[in-house]
């Protein structure tokens, strides 16, 4: 699409091995951003399985707030595996979104999914 563009949110995020991972998938996948929240990622930054190396040209930005930090006319997407959820590949994607993902060992917060 031509004038898509996409960000990603991750709400406390558990690990680096996580956060390299997203890195690598959305160097891939043409992301623009990617935005988290909490401590527990700080306190291990190494980009264990960034193998490609994206940080060095994809921001990753540690933020307070994920609704705080949604871009200028992108919707909020909630990205989670619970009863009820639409699968992604069937969902219909805005042309400018910001996909929020929830922890490795935990859900996104009720006030995340309700602005979503």
């Amino acid at each position: 699409m031509k004038n898509s563009y996409a960000c990603i949110g991750l709400f406390n995020p558990k690990s680096p091995e996580n956060v390299g991972s997203v890195m690598r998938a959305a160097g891939c996948y043409g992301v623009n951003s990617v935005f988290y929240t909490g401590t527990r990622y700080d306190h291990a930054k190494a980009f264990y399985t960034d193998t490609k190396k994206i940080y060095a040209t994809l921001p990753l930005i540690g933020v307070k707030e994920l609704k705080d930090t949604i871009p200028l006319g992108c919707v909020p997407v909630a990205v989670e595996l619970i009863d009820g959820a639409k699968p992604l590949t069937t969902y219909k994607h805005p042309a400018r979104a910001f996909y929020i993902f929830g922890p490795e060992d935990g859900t996104l917060k009720k006030e995340i999914t309700d602005f979503c």
